[in-house]
């Protein structure tokens, strides 16, 4: 599987939000993540979540949201998508890896989680490929997976 030219994390403006409202997923993969609409909704009440568009070759492939509170020093990822027309082309795996160069780049963060429903295999894997170390179900029924970035 060969990795796009080009994918980069945008903040989500005027000019993307209606691509990215636009997303869609797999008809199995609606309970793995909630939807854009309600998390773009959340990013605008939530002073710490920063939304991102996932851009490959300047198109919207995908939506991801993280946060990474200057008081602390964990990131968290708590949304990710890609669009279902454009699953299997490696997008995930450079979107995952454009996340983590963002937020290794705030000096920060040591650590980075991630959670997700256990009945997903595909995202556990793509994640444990990263180095992401599964913690446990939270109290939603997530798994959560760590990485540490000192490593």
């Amino acid at each position: 599987m060969r990795e796009p030219v080009s994918v980069t994390l945008e903040p989500v403006t005027d000019r993307n939000r209606r691509a990215i409202l636009a997303l869609e997923l797999l008809p199995g993969q609606h309970g793995f993540v909630a939807s854009n609409a309600d998390s773009l909704e959340e990013a605008g009440e939530d002073d710490d979540a920063i939304p991102r568009a996932v851009v490959a070759d300047g198109e919207v492939v995908g939506f991801l949201m993280y946060d990474a509170p200057a008081d602390d020093d964990e990131a968290s990822i708590y949304r990710f998508m890609i669009d279902r027309r454009e699953q299997g082309k490696g997008l995930g795996r450079a979107g995952i890896a454009a996340a983590l160069r963002e937020i290794e780049g705030l000096t920060h963060v040591r650590k980075v989680s991630i959670c997700y429903e256990p009945a997903n295999t595909a995202v556990r894997r793509l994640y444990a490929s990263f180095g992401f170390v599964e913690q446990g179900l939270d109290e939603d029924g997530e798994m959560i997976a760590e990485l540490d970035l000192r490593r």
